[in-house]
């Protein structure tokens, strides 16, 4: 079998339930961002520790079931993200926040090179968070891939803070 089939030289695409859209289709949008989100993810590994490995490893897996779930018109079917990934990721920011010293400013992305690279995640996460609001605005989705994109984004983050962190890396704060 080929990689290729010509069926998208149109510009057309198909979703879950072989129904044909446009590539510039909200749906389309919303989960070839999320897409993007799970290739920076792929582009940070390895971090050079463990933990935070299995946690982004993890959460590419969850992007493909999010990918999947915004991929289907019918948001009641599976595969679908649910309050389990959501909690998944809620504890990785607990773990890591445990290990951080408190937030008490706004920081500028960058740092370590993992970590800067867990800061570019984050931002294509908050745009794949808004190309899924967009969305729900006209279309039904599972409302739950929503939240999951919104939790990553702070995990991404909290996670690009503690490799800093963990890399001896000081976070640098915006002059105003």
């Amino acid at each position: 079998m080929t990689i290729y089939t010509g069926r998208g030289d149109e510009g057309r695409t198909d979703l879950r339930g072989a129904e044909r859209v446009s590539k510039t289709n909200p749906r389309i949008e919303a989960y070839g961002t999320v897409d993007e989100v799970n290739s920076l993810l792929g582009v940070a590994l390895p971090t050079g520790y463990d933990d935070v490995d299995r946690a982004l490893h993890d959460a590419q897996h969850h992007l493909h079931v999010a990918q999947a779930d915004l991929a289907n018109p019918d948001p009641d079917e599976d595969p679908r993200i649910t309050d389990a990934h959501v909690e998944t990721v809620e504890g990785w920011i607990d773990d890591a926040d445990d290990e951080l010293e408190p937030l008490t400013n706004f920081v500028l992305p960058g740092g370590s090179e993992s970590g800067a690279s867990l800061h570019h995640a984050r931002s294509v996460a908050r745009r794949a968070e808004r190309r899924a609001v967009a969305l729900a605005e006209d279309e039904a989705i599972n409302e739950t891939v929503v939240v999951y994109l919104n939790r990553l984004s702070d995990a991404l983050f909290t996670l690009a803070r503690l490799l800093n962190a963990r890399n001896g890396v000081p976070e640098d704060e915006p002059t105003y």
